[in-house]
């Protein structure tokens, strides 16, 4: 094993969010539908850097664990989709079965969320002023996807060649994106792929909304299997659990779990009325 590699991907990998945490909070302050304090968004960086050095490690322990014991996925997405559509369309193609694909694990992996890790998962919940940084999760969730979602869907389907890097900075700012609370949105495109206002619905405080739209890529899932609200014009609810607020520091992040309730399912909410456009979330 390579260290100075592994530091040098490292590394990247954070140049890489950073230049999607960036890209969205300047989309999110020029454009804004909520006005967000900096205490949290800067709180909010703090926490994604544990999480994204907890999941680059999950991710190549599991990368070395399958080269080590030469274990390879069942299905790949095939390569020849570069030769039929040439090395441009034919990479965003396969990035785009990829995302698909991997979104039907996250699928799956989210509503047991719900269901048996809700005390986890809430902590992602809990946050009331919801945008590109400050949608962190948990830092045990990482080592939760690797066993539950990683490590199936690794062994299932694999993409065999590279991906360009243009497409991944679009899928990671994709995922981040769809907590964001700008004005921009897909429109009609919302119909297919997952968008800020779609995701919101998920993240609500209205009883109506409970588990619905856990995709995080395509709606496809959720209509499939009967968890889709599309929202109406006027529906941006107010986010939130009634159980906790959202982190004030490093320590309360980090303890959360343990303060939320049982671990089976979230508790019942009282409904909230949607904040007008441009009011500050709770403080």
């Amino acid at each position: 094993m390579d260290v100075h590699a592994l530091l040098g991907d490292l590394k990247h990998h954070y140049i890489a969010w950073g230049v999607v945490f960036g890209i969205l909070t300047c989309f999110e302050v020029l454009n804004p539908r909520e006005d967000h304090r900096l205490r949290t968004r800067l709180l909010g960086v703090g926490f994604w850097m544990v999480s994204l050095l907890i999941s680059f490690v999950a991710t190549v322990m599991l990368a070395l664990a399958w080269q080590k014991l030469g274990v390879r996925p069942l299905f790949t997405i095939p390569s020849v989709l570069a030769v039929v559509g040439g090395p441009v369309i034919g990479g965003i193609l396969a990035a785009l079965i990829a995302a698909i694909a991997h979104d039907f694990f996250f699928y799956w992996f989210h509503r047991i969320q719900h269901r048996w890790l809700w005390r986890w998962h809430a902590v992602h919940h809990s946050i009331e002023e919801l945008n590109a940084v400050n949608s962190y999760h948990h830092p045990s969730e990482a080592m939760i996807a690797l066993i539950v979602m990683q490590i199936p869907m690794s062994l299932l389907i694999g993409m065999h060649g590279p991906v360009s890097p243009i497409v991944n900075l679009v899928l990671w700012c994709h995922v981040v994106w769809i907590h964001s609370p700008t004005r921009v949105t897909l429109g009609p495109l919302r119909a297919l792929i997952v968008d800020n206002r779609f995701h919101r619905i998920h993240h609500s405080t209205e009883e109506r909304h409970f588990d619905k739209n856990f995709g995080a890529f395509t709606t496809l899932w959720d209509r499939l299997f009967g968890t889709c609200h599309m929202p109406a014009r006027d529906e941006w609810p107010v986010v939130g659990i009634a159980e906790a607020r959202q982190p004030r520091g490093f320590g309360e992040w980090v303890r959360m779990p343990w303060h939320i309730g049982p671990a089976d399912a979230p508790p019942e909410q009282p409904d909230a009325v949607a904040l007008p456009e441009g009011q500050p979330a709770p403080a």
